[in-house]
């Protein structure tokens, strides 16, 4: 999980493409960049960090120009290096940026073709230094001293049959312009905007369409799968089909937690959707435990505030906030590491011990991943008082990795994974475990675009949309992403790296 964000403006575009990152920071808080392009000339900062740490006044005044993309980045295999951080960038043909969220499942077979048949080098483990070069090869193909829309469309219709994956991606082309695409299946989110300035239409492309809103752009849409939106330096926009069999699998943990609740994915509010897994998890527990002596909801805050609201107006019991989030700590899902995770789940939340004491209370929160911030937040509610302690989760049990751009690359690492109900209820500590059923979460967001007739819900399910990802593959995953792998390199000293590394 990336955040993506392409201005082609007729006023400079630092400013707001500083500004879109810290509305798309919460897709990446482990690195950041920006790439500008003024008259053929590329201005570039990276580096590890939040988007407020990796620029300064300085920084900013050296990115010049009206065209740019900028990228923040999520960590995955806990690599510290600035190399890593995007947007990556090759000088032929014309001079080609490219920021990607995503994670494509073919990484080795194209890094290894790229050297074999295109002669070209990769110098990080970087999946997404890989699509840039397969992408610039493509425009190499082309053999055009000067590049049209039909030209860069043709490219990316070749960048479809050659990679695998998820792939949301945006790249500059110097004194060309910039294409947005999406790979085949639309599993990872990015949409489309303009603006009426009085110099002409300025456009955007970004992750979520939140970045649009605080911008004053207006939605044009959804880059649909296969899709491609290429906009000339000029001020021209085309849009083209370049997957011709492509159709709809979004991934639904977008909905659940990782997008904003004020985004529109694939026309669907994400709020709306998220006040739908409510309603049908308050119906399942009035189906399933009409009896119920809860007496009072509390969420885990920031992301399960919106289903548990609604969860509790359905069933007729008090809403109240039980645990005040420390804002200047980061998302416990995204820290690196299990150690980190513990430590960061008591610095991030504090109960209020009074709404506590002596009540039966159902704690509500998106998704259990890895169970270590549920256990402890269930403790938590104990140590205040509580006299039963009820857990919810908006999602399904999270039983399979994630090879799309979420880590959860490994599936001994997941709690759900090869247990029972009645055993996640013990490890848990919880008096009572309720898991939304699958069914009804797909309902809740297809509800909002019935067009959407299919998701990737391959964490809970196993079945994945681009049906390359075999036992090995996953076994590989395993292997080099896992905490137990990375904690045994730190042991030996070596430096923490991915094979198949998670834009």
């Amino acid at each position: 999980m990336c955040g993506i964000v392409g201005i082609v403006s007729h006023q400079p575009v630092n400013q707001e493409l500083y500004d879109a990152l810290t509305v798309l920071q919460h897709r990446g808080q482990d690195a950041a960049g920006i790439m500008t392009d003024a008259d053929g000339r590329l201005f570039l900062r990276k580096e590890n960090g939040l988007v407020r740490d990796v620029f300064s006044q300085a920084h900013m005044e050296t990115l010049i120009g009206t065209m740019g993309i900028a990228h923040v980045r999520y960590p995955t295999a806990g690599c510290d290096s600035s190399a890593e951080a995007q947007p990556f960038y090759v000088n032929s043909p014309f001079g080609v940026a490219l920021a990607h969220n995503g994670n494509l499942t073919n990484a080795d077979v194209l890094k290894r073709d790229l050297f074999i048949q295109d002669r070209r080098h990769i110098n990080t483990d970087s999946d997404s230094e890989i699509l840039l070069n397969v992408f610039a090869h493509e425009l190499m193909e082309q053999d055009k001293l000067r590049l049209t829309a039909e030209d860069v469309f043709e490219a990316v219709s070749r960048v479809h049959q050659r990679c695998r994956g998820a792939y949301a991606a945006v790249a500059m082309i110097s004194g060309v312009g910039m294409v947005g695409f999406r790979d085949p299946h639309g599993i990872r989110p990015v949409v489309y905007g303009k603006r009426e300035t009085p110099e002409g239409t300025d456009y955007i492309i970004a992750s979520e369409s939140v970045a649009l809103d605080s911008l004053g752009y207006e939605l044009i849409g959804d880059i649909a799968p296969g899709e491609a939106v290429f906009i000339s330096t000029d001020g021209l926009l085309s849009t083209r089909r370049c997957a011709p069999e492509a159709q709809y699998a979004t991934c639904i943990f977008e909905y659940v937690y990782l997008a904003r609740p004020d985004s529109v994915i694939d026309d669907v509010y994400v709020y709306k959707a998220r006040l739908r897994m409510g309603a049908t998890l308050a119906e399942k527990i009035r189906r399933e435990w009409g009896d119920h002596d809860i007496d009072v909801v509390v969420p885990i805050p920031d992301t399960s505030r919106t289903s548990a609201v609604q969860l509790a107006n359905d069933l007729d019991v008090p809403y109240r906030e039980g645990f005040i989030k420390n804002r200047y700590i980061g998302r416990t899902f995204i820290m690196p590491g299990q150690a980190q995770r513990r430590k960061s789940v008591r610095q991030k939340l504090n109960p209020i011990d009074l709404e506590f004491r002596g009540k039966n209370v159902l704690l509500v929160d998106d998704s259990i991943v890895r169970g270590t911030t549920s256990r402890e937040i269930i403790q938590m509610a104990r140590d205040a008082g509580a006299a039963k302690v009820y857990f919810a989760s908006a999602a399904p049990p999270v039983r399979y990795p994630n090879v799309y751009g979420i880590d959860m690359p490994a599936a001994s690492e997941l709690v759900a994974h090869g247990r029972t109900h009645e055993e996640l209820e013990r490890l848990l500590g919880a008096d009572r475990l309720i898991y939304q059923d699958l069914d009804d979460l797909i309902e809740a967001v297809r509800a909002g675009n019935t067009n959407l007739k299919d998701f990737d819900t391959s964490v809970f399910d196993g079945r994945y949309p681009t049906q390359d990802v075999d036992a090995e593959y996953l076994n590989q995953l395993e292997l080099f992403r896992s905490d137990a792998a990375k904690d045994s390199k730190r042991r030996a000293g070596q430096p923490v790296i991915e094979i198949h590394n998670t834009a």
